[in-house]
């Protein structure tokens, strides 16, 4: 195994075991090194990649870095925002790319996550009215990138980004959007609903799991095959 990645897998199980037992310090200690895990994979794993295409996932990267350590602490909403805003910088670095590569919306990926994205606004508006329109805000980048990732045609020949992404690629991709989806409406049922310490431990250790996951197949430089000449 690529030795970024394998770093990655046992930070992710540091962080993921902080999550479910409420141990902070090994949230601490193990959640800021996951995206620079993968960003040096990106970056030591994907010279095959266009420039652009590499340098778009690891400024993604950089961005979850930052929400990554403001959601350690997922209980102030003053971080809940700030985490949020960072993670839609990530969104819309992922968004873009994935257009360039040819992906755009359909009827069978936009409208499932429209009707989701406004169940969940509504949500917001009712159980957290104050930090209701930063997350919906925020929804809406996570919606645009995983339409865009779930397009059976990203990568198509005579995309911008001269890199393809065969079938199987095209599944993870379209997996690493369900899991990140996932993952944020969990964030969006803690705080609304969760109340005893073990269903906010329980339900912050799947948030980091499933995330962790996410970003796992999104950010492969492998996922994203071998740049081609035109």
């Amino acid at each position: 195994m690529r030795p970024f990645r394998a770093a990655y897998l046992a930070a992710a199980a540091v962080a993921g075991y902080g999550a479910f037992t409420g141990r902070a310090r090994a949230q601490w200690a193990a959640k800021p090194l996951l995206m620079p895990l993968l960003a040096a994979d990106v970056a030591s794993e994907g010279r095959a990649l266009p420039r652009a295409h590499r340098a778009t996932l690891i400024g993604s990267l950089g961005a979850a870095t930052v929400g990554d350590i403001v959601l350690i602490d997922p209980d102030d909403d003053r971080r809940l925002v700030a985490g949020a805003s960072s993670f839609a910088v990530m969104q819309a670095g992922y968004a873009a790319l994935w257009w360039r590569m040819g992906g755009r919306p359909t009827a069978r990926t936009t409208v499932p996550r429209a009707v989701a994205w406004s169940a969940a606004a509504g949500m917001l508006r009712v159980r957290a009215p104050s930090v209701a329109r930063p997350l919906t805000a925020y929804g809406l980048t996570l919606g645009a990138a995983a339409v865009l990732a779930s397009d059976p045609a990203l990568g198509r020949p005579g995309s911008r980004d001269a890199a393809t992404v065969e079938g199987a690629g095209c599944r993870r991709l379209e997996l690493g959007a369900l899991l990140f989806t996932l993952s944020d409406g969990l964030i969006v049922l803690r705080r609304s609903f969760a109340r005893g310490e073990r269903a906010r431990r329980l339900t912050e250790g799947i948030i980091v799991t499933t995330y962790a996951a996410a970003q796992c197949l999104l950010a492969d430089p492998t996922t994203h095959l071998r740049a081609r000449d035109r």
